[in-house]
C-alpha cells in the first residue's frame, strides 16, 4: 500500500466497470487509489481514469503492463469471460490480489488453472457475486444457517427475464462470452442458491439449452434494451437444469433472456425445507425485491413478508448498496490479511462446474456425472 492506501488497477474499463466497480470504488476513495485503467479500446480507459483515477494514473491498452507496475496491490478483472483466467493467473503470478467479475471462468477448466494460480501466490482472491450482499439475501442465509427451514431438500435457482436481451458489448458472442444467459444472470440466481443451501457437492446434471428466439426478427419486439441484432446472435436465449446433489437435494435452474413467460424473477431463489419454505422474489417483475417465508403454524398455513430495497442487474448503473458493500468487503480482506472474502474461490468453481455441465449435457444428450 502507498500512504496507507491500497492501489488499484482495473483491466476492463466497460460496462460493468462503469456500472459497478468504478462508481462503488468510489465510496471507498478514503482507503482507495484507483492508479492504472487497462482496455483493449484506449479511450474507454482515457474516459475512466479521469472521471475516476488519481491525478497521475496511468492508462494502458495491454494489461501486462499495468500488472509490472509494482505499486499495484490489487486488479478488478472486469473484461469478456474468456479473458478471466489468463488476465487473473498472470495478476497471481505478479503478486496481486483479484477480484474477478461473474462467472469465474467460461469453463471449468480455466477455473482450476485460476485455483491452483491463487493458491500458489498468497494473495486474496474472490468473485464478483455482488447479490449476496442485498439485505433479503443476507436475511435469507441467515435463516438457513440458523436451520429455521430445516432440511432444505427442494429450490429453484430464477433467472428469468420476459424480453431483456442486453444489445450492447460482447454478450451474444459465443467465443469471448462462453453462453449467453445461463453463464450471465443464471449464474447469480444458483450462487445464491448453493449459498443458502450451503451444498457445494453435486452428483450429476441434466440440462436443456434452447436457441429459440435469438434469430427470431420479430422476437426483438418489446425488449427493453432495444432490437438486438438476429443476424450476430450466438448465444442460447433459455436455458434450464435439474441438478442433483449428492445428499439427495434437486435443484431446478432456470435462465432466460428472452422467454414467452408473464413474470419476470432474476437473482432469485425459493428454497423448500422440512420445516419451511422461503423465497426471495426480484426482476423485472416486482417493484422492490421480498423475502416471503412460509410454513404451517397454529394449524394455518401462514406466510411472512419482509420487504428489502435493491436493484435489479444495474440496469441503470450507479453505486447500488450490494456492489459498494462488496466494494468495502473486498477492501477490508485486503487491509487485513485476517478476514477472507464472502466469496470464496472454491464455491464459484463449484457455480461454474455446473453451468458447464448444462451446457455439456445438452450437447451430448445425457446426463453429465461429477
Amino acid at each position: 500500500m502507498k500512504n496507507g492506501k491500497v492501489q488499484i488497477g482495473i483491466i476492463g474499463c466497460g460496462g460493468i466497470a462503469n456500472q459497478k466497480h468504478l462508481p462503488s470504488l468510489r465510496t471507498q476513495k478514503d482507503r482507495v487509489d484507483l492508479v492504472a485503467f487497462c482496455d483493449l479500446i484506449e479511450e474507454r480507459a482515457v474516459k475512466a481514469a479521469k472521471e475516476y483515477g488519481t491525478p497521475d494514473a496511468k492508462v494502458y491498452t495491454d494489461y501486462k503492463e499495468l500488472l509490472a507496475d509494482p505499486e499495484i496491490d490489487a486488479v478488478n478483472v472486469l473484461t469478456p469471460n474468456v479473458a478471466h483466467c489468463p488476465i487473473t493467473v498472470d495478476a497471481f503470478k505478479a503478486g496481486k490480489h483479484v477480484i474477478c467479475e461473474k462467472p469465474m471462468a467460461h469453463n471449468p477448466q480455466a477455473a482450476k488453472e485460476m485455483i491452483d494460480a491463487w493458491k500458489a501466490s498468497g494473495k486474496k482472491f474472490t468473485i464478483g457475486y455482488q447479490n449476496r450482499f442485498r439485505p433479503e439475501v443476507q436475511a435469507l442465509h441467515k435463516s438457513c444457517e440458523e436451520g429455521e427451514l430445516g432440511d432444505i431438500y427442494y429450490a429453484k435457482a430464477h433467472a428469468v427475464r420476459r424480453r431483456a436481451v442486453p444489445t450492447w458489448g460482447v454478450f451474444p458472442n459465443k467465443a469471448l462470452q462462453g453462453g449467453g444467459p445461463l453463464i450471465d444472470i443464471g449464474t447469480h440466481a444458483l450462487d445464491i442458491t448453493l449459498w443458502c443451501m450451503n451444498n457445494y457437492e453435486p452428483d450429476r446434471v441434466t440440462g436443456s439449452v434452447y436457441y429459440k428466439l435469438g434469430h427470431l426478427p420479430q422476437a426483438t419486439e418489446g425488449n427493453l434494451f432495444g432490437p438486438w441484432d438476429p443476424e450476430t446472435y450466438e448465444v442460447e436465449d433459455s436455458a434450464f437444469g435439474f441438478i442433483k446433489m449428492k445428499n439427495g437435494a434437486t435443484i431446478v435452474l432456470e435462465a432466460s433472456w428472452a422467454l414467452n413467460i408473464l413474470e419476470s424473477r432474476e437473482a432469485s431463489t425459493t428454497l423448500c425445507g422440512t420445516k419451511a419454505g422461503a423465497e426471495i422474489r426480484s426482476g423485472m417483475s416486482f417493484k422492490d425485491n421480498e423475502l416471503i417465508y412460509n410454513r404451517g403454524k397454529n394449524n394455518l398455513l401462514m406466510e411472512e413478508h419482509i420487504s428489502g430495497s435493491g436493484q435489479v442487474a444495474y440496469f441503470e448503473g450507479g453505486a447500488s448498496e450490494p456492489g459498494a458493500l462488496e466494494a468495502k468487503q473486498w477492501i477490508d480482506c485486503i487491509i487485513d490479511p485476517s478476514k477472507d472474502p464472502l466469496v470464496l474461490p472454491e464455491q464459484a468453481f463449484v457455480v461454474t462446474e455446473i453451468l458447464d455441465a448444462i451446457y455439456k449435457s445438452d450437447a451430448e444428450g445425457k446426463e453429465i456425472v461429477f
